[in-house]
């Protein structure tokens, strides 16, 4: 493998890494409001949508090794990975604008909203999944994958406020269809950008195998499985902080909704400025012990929400969140770059795709987990929806959700990463 191209200046890369800035921005906004809108402002019944959301998980679980294999074993003059964004990136772009421009109505919505999420699925897939497939191809060292994911991990982040605080300022007083043709477009440019930015390595060697022997192939990897595991505990607790805050923030702090994005946006705002901290100390140590210290800080930065009862206390901690998630965001995607790279020492092939779509398969359930103890916490504790006071034992699982249970799930994933067994960066 050859350093990064001659001509990956700052301003490329800036185009490249902003990507991440679009596939944020819809991943947020779809999960945070596309269940909202249907069924409270359309009017669609919450069993018919509910139905739709676990095709979306699964549809999107089996694409991502598909897609994954697809990319790492056909090349074109064009490249593996590049032709894929290229085509797929506008017509993305025009189905987010349709899901939130409904073309019929009345008990047509339903199957709409079914098709509609489904090419979504697909066009997602096929872009993102390329667009991330391309990060360790660019960026070779431990250095440069340090800086470029700072990069991209702080556009990553703009995009998640993007997706969760903006909407509700252009929906309320433009409507929701403004809403979906302004972000579609931003999301347009955001996409465009990374072709101007990327550069793949033709000459990358492409894997012989088999799909079901490329799964077992990659399942057999110990570094990868090992990665895997401590990645989907982390990522668990990325889907527990933000369903769990409304609970806490209105139950336990008595506060209005605006301690929400109080909170939230203190998380991101926080994080913006250590990804690049978190990035220059994994340049210095190696991915693997930064790894193992910003899940440390994550865990030590969730415990006061244990016990702090006042909004000052809260919003100081949301601070300290922000801290030691940023690492995590960084490293997340260097770590498994790494594994790529000790895989082509092993098969001789580059095999991304397949990596990245395995990983995603997995990360698919982490939202499903959420929910599965979100609900059994909820059910068993006294919860009573829309109750003015909630009994003790309630307020309780409402901590655990928030932070005992995201706690329990770090010390697990520091044992992962602990036991993982690349222990130092190829820093060529």
């Amino acid at each position: 493998m050859a350093h990064s191209p001659p001509h990956m200046t700052i301003a490329h890369k800036a185009a490249f890494t902003s990507g991440n800035f679009a596939a944020n921005l819809m991943a947020q906004m779809f999960s945070a409001y596309i269940v909202y809108y249907y069924v409270d402002i359309l009017g669609v019944r919450p069993a018919h949508v509910g139905i739709v959301m676990v095709l979306h998980g699964l549809v999107g679980a089996v694409l991502n090794p598909l897609f994954g294999y697809t990319s790492d074993r056909i090349r074109t003059r064009w490249g593996r990975r590049v032709p894929y964004i290229t085509f797929g990136m506008l017509p993305l772009a025009a189905v987010f604008t349709l899901l939130w421009i409904p073309l019929t109505s009345g008990p047509e919505l339903i199957w709409y909203f079914l098709v509609i999420v489904l090419i979504y699925d697909v066009l997602y897939v096929l872009v993102i999944l390329n667009y991330s497939a391309l990060f360790p191809e660019m960026f070779v060292s431990v250095k440069e994958r340090a800086s470029a994911s700072s990069w991209k991990q702080m556009f990553g982040i703009l995009g998640m406020i993007a997706g969760v605080a903006v909407p509700p300022l252009i929906y309320v007083t433009y409507g929701w269809q403004s809403m979906g043709l302004l972000f579609g477009f931003i999301s347009a440019v955001s996409l465009s950008l990374i072709v101007w930015g990327a550069h793949e390595n033709k000459l990358a060697a492409v894997p012989a195998m088999g799909f079901w022997n490329a799964i077992r192939y990659t399942w057999s990897n110990r570094a990868f499985f090992i990665y895997v595991l401590g990645g989907f505990l982390v990522q668990l607790t990325f889907a527990l902080l933000p369903a769990a805050i409304p609970f806490f923030t209105k139950y336990v702090l008595r506060e209005s909704e605006l301690a929400n994005t109080v909170m939230l946006g203190t998380v991101f705002m926080t994080a913006i400025p250590f990804v690049y901290f978190w990035g220059r100390l994994t340049n210095r140590y190696g991915p693997r012990k930064v790894m193992l210290a910003t899940i440390i800080c994550y865990a030590a930065s969730l415990s006061p929400l244990l016990w702090v009862t006042s909004s000052v206390a809260a919003y100081i901690t949301s601070a300290g969140i922000g801290i030691g998630l940023a690492g995590i965001i960084v490293l997340l995607e260097v770590l498994l770059a790494e594994v790529i790279d000790d895989d082509e020492q092993r098969t001789g092939a580059r095999r991304e795709g397949m990596f990245f779509g395995m990983n995603g398969f997995i990360i698919r359930f982490g939202i499903s987990l959420q929910a599965i103890i979100m609900s059994v916490i909820l059910e068993n504790s006294g919860y009573q929806a829309q109750a003015a006071t909630q009994p003790g034992s309630a307020l309780v699982g409402i901590r655990l959700m928030l932070a005992g249970i995201p706690i329990a799930a770090l010390l697990l994933a520091f044992i992962c990463f602990y036991l993982y067994p690349l222990r130092t960066g190829r820093t060529r």
